[in-house]
């Protein structure tokens, strides 16, 4: 059979889960704080309860109306619908292999999961570095990924301790200043 007469699958037409970059590695488990988790099930219960039924009822409508090669509301309803439930699948795989971590719960002197670290760096500079879970990142608000780079060299070290770790402008050396476990927002 010739190729032209094989149909490839449009971006639209994939149903199949995308893998972000912020994935989990296997094997391990998709630590959260507590406030991570409320966020990704409020998200959800949005999806599922006010969104989709929304778009679902629009979708209705519009296939009511006839023509659907033609129809705007039905194809762009369709669309909608499909990456809501993308959206929807891809929270639920992540709140199903959660595992909430309360920082006020941990109890150490050493780097792990919800603690906040501050360091210094050779110049001097001291930054703080929340450590929380993949979708909770955010690097401009000082909340770090456990598997970014600098998480996985701060890990089990201990105040007073200097780590090294590979960054775009190269290795650096940092102290660790403070660690303290507190609630994160």
């Amino acid at each position: 059979m010739s190729k032209a007469f094989t149909k490839e699958p449009d971006d639209e037409d994939r149903d199949d889960e995308e893998v972000p970059e912020n994935s989990v590695p296997r094997g391990e488990k998709n630590y959260m704080t507590p406030a991570g988790a409320a966020r990704l099930q409020a998200e959800l219960h949005e999806l599922l309860h006010k969104q989709r039924p929304e778009i679902t009822a629009v979708v209705a409508w519009a296939a009511g109306n006839g023509d659907r090669s033609e129809n705007a509301d039905y194809i762009y309803g369709k669309r909608r619908l499909r990456e809501i439930d993308r959206r929807i699948r891809f929270l639920t795989k992540r709140l199903e292999a959660a595992e909430v971590v309360d920082p006020l719960q941990v109890k150490s002197e050493q780097v792990f999961f919800g603690a906040t670290v501050t360091v210094e760096d050779e110049e001097g500079g001291r930054k703080t570095y929340a450590i929380v879970g993949i979708d909770e990142a955010d690097p401009s608000r000082g909340k770090i990924s456990w598997i970014s780079p600098l998480t996985r060299a701060l890990l089990k070290a201990r105040v007073g301790d200097l780590v090294q770790f590979r960054s775009p402008k190269g290795i650096r050396e940092l102290e660790v200043v403070e660690i303290l476990y507190r609630e994160i927002p």
